[in-house]
């Protein structure tokens, strides 16, 4: 089943969700500011989107810039800053299967459902 890690308060996410809608195939939300992924949910999502952590990493929200930027963090502590401030995952995340991509630019949806 597609799934789709999503912010309602954002834009993007918001846009990606419509290209899920649209596309008439059953899909799951996960609202993950209200349902933190797990730190093994977010390695496999990591995974799946065959990136670095610091890739799916929100650079210019405050919280990074105030606390985490220019420092030489492991790519655990990348990923357990993102569990503890959830609004640093970079948004919408689409997964189908063993495939994901970040919805940015929302073209990168279409590849995968």
């Amino acid at each position: 089943m597609i799934k789709i890690y999503h912010n309602p308060r954002c834009s993007k996410s918001r846009q990606g969700l419509e290209i899920l809608e649209n596309s008439g195939k059953e899909f799951e939300i996960i609202k993950y500011l209200e349902n933190i992924p797990s730190y093994s949910e977010l390695l496999s999502i990591i995974e799946k989107l065959q990136i670095k952590p610091i890739d799916l990493v929100r650079k210019n929200e405050t919280i990074w810039k105030e606390n985490y930027k220019g420092k030489k963090l492991s790519d655990k502590e990348i990923i357990s800053a993102m569990i503890q401030k959830p609004k640093l995952i970079e948004r919408p995340i689409v997964i189908n299967g063993n495939k994901a991509v970040i919805g940015r630019p929302l073209e990168n949806i279409s590849t995968i459902i």
